[in-house]
């Protein structure tokens, strides 16, 4: 299996399965799932990091769960779309991923997305204390909606 970019992934996907989102950070791994048809998103789980393989094996658990076809990764790019040491970190847990297990990967720019599910709870209400318990799993459904809507638009 192979890092691939979002249309390449939907080219192989089956028609009926769903994707995971991650939105990985230095402590947690928020996770969300989209429904098979692929039109929505919901906020999953948020994982705390420990040592790689018992991540990946959690991974892998949730993935043959949910009958996942693939992985959408949240790619945190500095605002002028470079890349910096997040990216790296990221893009490594990738390529470790695919070496634990056979899946399907692709990144989606996920710049702001934990300021804007931040300041969505903050709207709605939530207590810091209840947004610090949603916030990464929350972001990881933000950045797959984006991902689903561009492979809704995409030819």
């Amino acid at each position: 299996m192979a890092i691939r970019n979002l249309k390449d992934l939907k080219a192989i996907l089956p028609p009926q399965a769903s994707l995971l989102g991650l939105d990985v950070g230095a402590k947690t791994i928020g996770v969300a799932v989209s429904d098979p048809e692929r039109r929505f998103a919901r906020p999953l789980l948020t994982i705390k990091r420990s040592r790689f393989a018992a991540d990946a094996q959690r991974l892998r658990a949730i993935y043959e769960e949910e009958k996942a076809a693939g992985f959408v990764i949240g790619l945190p790019l500095n605002m002028d779309g470079s890349e910096g040491p997040r990216c790296q970190s990221v893009r490594q847990f990738a390529a470790n991923l695919l070496a634990a297990f056979a899946c399907e990967l692709a990144f989606w720019d996920e710049r702001l997305s934990t300021a804007a599910v931040t300041r969505r709870m903050i709207e709605g209400g939530l207590s810091r204390k209840k947004r610090r318990a949603l916030v990464d799993k929350a972001a990881a459904a933000y950045i797959l909606e984006g991902a689903l809507d561009f492979l809704a638009r995409a030819p």
